[in-house]
């Protein structure tokens, strides 16, 4: 195996579906070379940062998955060796409460708040999960903030603060706004017309591989 396909390999190694990075790891900066060796580097660093993908499966084979984007567009990726699957499914609001530890993608407010176009909480076993606050793809002003819910506040839907390492963001969560949870899966869940949210990892030759997949359980769109 060419140094370039292991790297390749050892990238999708570090976004496997138990850290459910394909919706929470800010994509990693490109290594620097290192002045001793600038081929071998240069070989080694990944071609470009992990991209996400979000459609529905239209071709799943053992080897390639294709989906249709949001916006029509079909894209057809490897499936990784170590591929990483999980469903996404919904859970009770009730379940966001002071000490859980959620993600949510979510826009800036006037006011300085966050108003969450989805909140995911985490099972006990992800707490930590890309914890931080950092721009996002779902529209202007679109934020990813991972943390620990503290105070808490019920009227109208929830006014919560959202504590994380070195800071600290006000969300707003509407009452109408998604709340979903993360459970394992397998290849089995990759099927025609499910709707996804992939992580890829951009490969030398211009095709992409995918190295994590969450799957909307029951037909669920997932929302981040």
């Amino acid at each position: 195996m060419s140094l370039s396909r292991r790297a390749m390999f050892a990238a999708a190694a570090s976004l496997t579906m138990g850290s459910v990075a394909f919706a929470q790891t800010p994509a990693p900066a490109a290594a620097t070379p290192p002045a001793a060796a600038p081929a071998m580097a240069a070989a080694a660093a990944p071609a470009s940062a992990p991209t996400r993908v979000r459609g529905v499966i239209s071709k799943i084979d053992a080897n390639e998955l294709q989906v249709t984007t949001r916006g029509g567009d079909t894209v057809t990726l490897k499936l990784a060796d170590n591929i990483g699957i999980r469903w996404i499914e919904p859970i009770a609001v009730s379940a966001i409460k002071p000490g859980s530890f959620i993600g949510t993608a979510a826009v800036s407010q006037p006011d300085g708040t966050l108003k969450a176009l989805e909140i995911q909480v985490f099972p006990e076993s992800m707490r930590g999960v890309g914890e931080g606050h950092r721009a996002w793809d779902l529209g202007a002003n679109s934020s990813m903030t991972n943390g620990t819910v503290g105070d808490l506040k019920v009227s109208k839907g929830r006014m919560l603060t959202l504590t994380y390492k070195g800071g600290e963001q006000k969300v707003f969560v509407p009452p109408k706004a998604p709340v979903i949870t993360y459970a394992p899966a397998t290849k089995a869940a990759l099927t025609k017309g499910a709707h996804v949210i992939v992580t890829a990892l951009h490969n030398t030759d211009g095709t992409l591989t995918a190295a994590n997949v969450g799957v909307g359980k029951h037909g669920l769109v997932p929302p981040m």
